[in-house]
């Protein structure tokens, strides 16, 4: 019955459509496009902590000629949530978001044109080394999430490209 039912689910998955994306490892399309995308560096603390999040998720930089690139702007920000009567603040929220723009090197045509973006909360306390130490834990955090994010758009772009390409 457990077999059947197995057999079954294996047959209904293959008729739903679904592929996996990165299916052949590195040698995929997918792959080989992400190891083609160049970042150039992007400003701030924030921007070198998004590039290299990038640059991980993409592969070993220099390994393939640049056939795209992937430019980004950063907005990050720091504001008051909660303030006490004392006019002191108890807590913060830290935003990070991206605007950026996949660019085909060879042509200059946008191929994909997206935003992403993250926020956490963060608790300022008495000790000032705790807030700071807390609120540059969170632009890590961020900067991760917002990587992963434009990394998964990015993908998804390349692999629709891959899919019309003659």
């Amino acid at each position: 019955m457990r077999s059947a039912f197995a057999l079954a689910a294996l047959l209904a998955l293959s008729a739903c459509g679904l592929s996996p994306m990165y299916a052949g490892g590195g040698s995929a399309g997918v792959a080989q496009g992400l190891a083609a995308v160049e970042v150039p560096a992007i400003p701030g603390q924030g921007g070198w902590l998004v590039r290299n999040e990038l640059q991980n998720r993409f592969g070993v930089a220099g390994e393939r000629a640049a056939a795209y690139r992937l430019d980004v702007r950063l907005d990050d920000s720091l504001e008051a949530l909660g303030v006490l009567n004392d006019d002191t603040i108890s807590r913060e929220r830290r935003i990070l978001r991206a605007r950026y723009q996949l660019v085909d090197a060879a042509s200059g045509e946008i191929l994909l044109d997206a935003t992403a973006g993250s926020d956490a909360g963060i608790d300022v306390v008495s000790s000032e080394y705790a807030t700071i130490a807390a609120e540059q834990k969170a632009l890590e955090n961020l900067a991760r999430e917002v990587a992963e994010q434009m990394a998964t758009q990015v993908s998804l772009a390349l692999r629709a490209r891959a899919a019309t390409a003659p």
